[in-house]
Order: structure tokens, then sequence, then C-alpha cells
């Protein structure tokens, strides 16, 4: 399959087979990719990052991690990453609520959404927002247990390569923030690329 845009502020959806591989590209360096997964058959049996850590006993996945469902099955499994392994499983997709938090009047573009426009792209609708593997996303925790929002560690070009271990609809969000330094300290989203891979 051809790259696929993940447009700037915007979400896009796919449908992958079991044993397919798909490239998530962050093309200019400094964007996150909110990133979901459901089961193709039911999609009430999604990825769920509360369900993988628990499972991985650790905070971010590494090469040779599975990702798991809300069924605590597999989902994903992280085969290639060339980004320097730091994204986040902790925080929430941005919604409309959060930018009304930070003051902002009227229509924001936000990850919620995106999802839901990406799902509505193939004729489908995702039970619920889950809390999303945030690919490229740089949260670190302190040792006081607080964390803060830091601009990726990523570069130009740099991807993470999931391996489907179920037929599935993946999604993805080149997320809008931009009135915090999560997509680089200029504050300004761009788009990202993904390939579907046999």
């Amino acid at each position: 399959m051809a790259k696929i845009t993940i447009p700037e502020r915007k979400g896009k959806a796919a449908v992958v087979a079991k044993g397919q591989r798909v490239k998530i590209i962050n093309t200019h360096g400094s964007q996150v990719v909110d990133t979901w997964a459901f089961n193709r058959a039911d999609l009430a049996e999604f990825m769920s990052m509360e369900h993988t850590r628990s499972g991985l006993r650790k905070l971010i996945p590494a090469v040779g991690d599975a990702l798991l469902t809300n069924h605590r099955r597999p989902i994903l499994t992280l085969v290639e990453d060339t980004s320097g392994g730091i994204h986040d499983t902790l925080l929430a997709a941005c919604d409309r609520y959060r930018y009304e938090q930070f003051g902002v009047k009227g229509h924001h573009d936000n990850c919620t959404d995106n999802l839901a426009d990406g799902m509505t792209a193939l004729g489908l609708k995702a039970p619920e927002t889950p809390s999303p593997l945030n690919l490229f996303m740089n949260i670190p925790v302190a040792a006081d247990y607080r964390v803060t929002l830091e601009p990726p560690v990523s570069t130009p070009g740099s991807y993470v390569t999931l391996r489907a271990e179920m037929d599935l609809v993946i999604a993805f969000s080149a997320c809008p923030m931009d009135l915090l330094p999560i997509n680089g300290v200029d504050c300004k989203p761009t788009e990202a690329h993904f390939e579907v891979l046999d």
C-alpha cells in the first residue's frame, strides 16, 4: 500500500489484516501521533493502555512488546522503532474540554474528534475513545511522580512499525495540540504518514 498522509491536525484510519505491519513515520520529526486499534470483528475489543501497562509492567513499550486489548489479548506488537523509543501510555486523547480548560473559545481540532472522523470515513463508529498509544510523545515521570510535557526526541523520518496480531482497524490522529510543546518547541502540529506492509 502507498504511503498515506495523516493530515496536520486531523485523523485517519485503515483496515489491517493479521500479520500485516503498519509503519508510522514521524515525517518532520516532532509530531505526536495518537494511535488506536480495534478488533475488526468486535470493535468493543480495543487496544488498552491500562491492560498493556499491567501486562508489560512498564510505562513505555519497546521492540518485541505486545500491546494488549481490554480482553488482555495481543492486538499489535512493536517490531521496529528508530525514533528514540520515547512514547506515552499515560495521557488521554485531547478533546474539546481540554482546550476549553486552556481558554479556547469555539472549535479546536482535537484527537477525540479525529478518531471519530477517521472511523466514520470507514463507515465505522468507535464504541468509546480509549486512551491512545501516544507515539513519539515525551512525558517524563519525575522522582516525585509528577509528569511533564516535553518535546519529542524523535527525528525527521524516524518511525515505528507495529505488527497486527488480529484483523483490526487502526486509527491515528496527528495531534493538534498547539498550546504546549508536545509537538516540538515551536508548538506547530504537522502531518505524519503511515504505510501498511505485508
